[in-house]
């Protein structure tokens, strides 16, 4: 997949790119982990997902945040960074105009970014959260929540408490118009290191169920 550059709030950003394979592709944005805990586009879980959204005919963007590989700028504590994901998607949403339908994929502070740039970008019809850190961050701006989404986390996760999560998702779930799947992995660490294929059967099982044509979730 190709290498490409565009332009950022705060200079370039580096970005991989699969193009859609029909104009009207539905349109995927990945994002990462946090920057400075060695966050970056080619962590494993985010190739995976780049991988399986491409697989399923997604036009599909992962990208460094600012101040990450060669993207400029630095750290700037989830502000910029909410910016970068917009500019990307700005970038992708220029090369497919007639996107169908956008999801957002993130993984820990990346799962942060995504609900908050699905609750500004109301293309944006469905979410995968990965570890989403509910006992660092505020997530009390989900109120509602615009899209229906799964959230998974590992049971075994050192950084993010499943207690947190498990609040967070009964938050949601309180809110109409909206479903919120929520998977989780016995065993797993926040990485999942030995749980890699556990975790993507949940997402594979779940974006079979959202993409199917006759998904009563739009």
């Amino acid at each position: 997949m190709p290498e490409v550059i565009f332009p950022g709030p705060e200079g370039r950003l580096e970005g991989r790119f699969t193009p859609g394979p029909r104009p009207r592709a539905p349109v995927a944005l990945i994002l990462h982990s946090h920057p400075q805990a060695g966050g970056t586009m080619n962590n494993k879980i985010v190739q995976l997902l780049h991988k399986d959204f491409v697989r399923r005919g997604f036009a599909t963007l992962r990208f460094n945040f600012r101040g990450v590989g060669k993207s400029q700028g630095t750290f700037d504590n989830g502000i910029g960074e909410l910016s970068d994901a917009a500019s990307a998607l700005d970038w992708v949403q220029q090369i497919h105009p007639e996107a169908e339908v956008t999801w957002v994929a993130g993984v820990s502070f990346g799962a942060w970014i995504g609900m908050q740039l699905l609750m500004r970008r109301p293309e944006i019809r469905g979410f995968i959260s990965i570890a989403p850190p509910a006992n660092m961050y505020d997530f009390s701006f989900l109120a509602p929540c615009p899209a229906s989404g799964i959230i998974i986390q590992g049971t075994a996760d050192e950084v993010v408490t499943p207690s947190a999560v498990q609040k967070l998702v009964d938050k949601l779930r309180t809110q109409k118009h909206i479903t919120i799947e929520h998977k989780e992995i016995s065993g797993a660490n926040h990485f999942f290191a030995d749980e890699t294929d556990e975790l993507f059967k949940a997402i594979d099982d779940y974006l079979d169920f959202r993409l199917d044509p006759d998904c009563p979730i739009r």
